[in-house]
């Protein structure tokens, strides 16, 4: 029974994952908006709505490290496990929006929330602070891209004949944001489907909860993001694909953490293994997103292939830790010290040489492979 359960989890995730990419690239047309502000507003904010659930519940039970662990595991696997993925599967192109504003608010949202818990706690004031930050950038974010949407369809001779020109009626409005309360509810259950019989599955096999939590159940709550952008990136939307994961990432900081902060009586604790180690993890990989995108403006198969080698890096720190063994020191400073360091300069090197060689002007399609 529970291998049947795993098996209707995924499909009713995938199925989920179909109607929210179709109903919000449809609605996008409908609204004004380019399909890569609907995915950094409504598909991620409604695909975090598993991390926003547990940081919720967690900080009123009084368990608010449970919440910080959330958000860094979540943000983590949304560049690396998910983007990975995504770029190994089809080349994800990068609009300049991205890179422009969207990557630097989520580089300086990451280290705002590093400096909030410097102190060892994210309190209440602190928290509402990164909230304001996420009002302001959201309101800029949609009036931009409003005004750019509207621009480009002007510089478009509209064609009677092409339907994907044409307004949608409201009746179409309505059914598209149905397609999308429809397949966030699809996903938020495909996905407790699945981590709840990879669980069982786990100990029935003798793997301890704890490395179940670290593994199944951190990336059990990232399902709904990877099914999402997997699906977008499948169907061409590759805007839309990226946006999520970005999304996704200040939602999670902007939105997730803060409400954790307020919920918690004392504010969120913060030890300081986590926040040298752990939330400094998170920060150089957000870091490491802006040179990716802007070179070439797409992911590439070998950089989304890196990504899931950091992620797997990341994975054996943490097996590490769990297991307490002697070398966990020695992976941490390596990870966070060496390997992270070099491959942000690495790849901000092949972005310069990019940007500085004249075939960066040629066509997204044949810039990266």
């Amino acid at each position: 029974m529970t291998y049947v359960l795993l098996l209707v989890g995924l499909i009713i995730l995938v199925l989920g994952a179909e109607l929210l990419v179709r109903g919000s690239v449809t609605l996008a047309s409908f609204a004004g908006v380019s399909p890569l502000i609907i995915g950094l507003t409504v598909v991620a904010f409604g695909t975090s709505a598993p991390e926003l659930a547990v940081s919720s519940v967690s900080s009123l039970k009084g368990d608010s490290a449970i919440a910080l662990g959330n958000v860094i595991g979540s943000n983590i696997c949304n560049i690396l496990l998910i983007l990975g993925i995504s770029a190994v599967i089809v080349p994800l192109s990068v609009s300049s929006q991205l890179t422009r504003l969207d990557v630097p608010v989520m580089i300086a949202a990451s280290a705002a929330v590093w400096l909030a818990a410097y102190d060892g706690t994210i309190g209440r004031f602190e928290g509402i602070g990164l909230f304001v930050g996420f009002l302001v950038y959201t309101v800029w974010m949609i009036r931009k891209g409003r005004r750019e949407e509207a621009l480009r369809r002007n510089a478009i001779e509209l064609d009677a004949n092409d339907p994907s020109l044409q307004p949608l009626s409201l009746r179409n409005g309505f059914l598209n944001a149905f397609y999308i309360l429809l397949g966030l509810g699809m996903l938020v259950l495909g996905a407790q489907l699945l981590v709840d019989s990879a669980t069982k599955i786990a100990i029935a096999f003798g793997i301890s909860e704890i490395v179940i939590g670290l593994t199944i159940v951190a990336i059990g709550t990232s399902l709904p993001e990877l099914a999402t952008s997997v699906v977008a990136a499948m169907k061409g939307q590759r805007d839309l694909a990226v946006g999520n994961a970005v999304g996704s990432n200040l939602f999670n900081l902007l939105i997730v953490l803060p409400a954790a902060s307020v919920l918690a009586p004392a504010g969120v604790p913060v030890e300081s293994p986590v926040l040298w180690f752990d939330l400094a993890v998170m920060a150089m990989i957000a870091l490491i997103c802006w040179p990716i995108f802007i070179s070439g403006s797409t992911v590439s198969r070998f950089e989304g292939a890196v990504m899931l080698m950091l992620f797997t890096m990341y994975s054996v720190v943490l097996a590490a830790e769990t297991m307490k063994l002697d070398s966990l020191t020695t992976l941490k400073t390596g990870y966070s010290l060496l390997v992270l360091p070099l491959v942000i300069v690495v790849v901000s090197l092949s972005a310069w040489n990019h940007i500085k060689s004249p075939s960066a002007k040629t066509p997204i399609a044949s810039s990266k492979t």
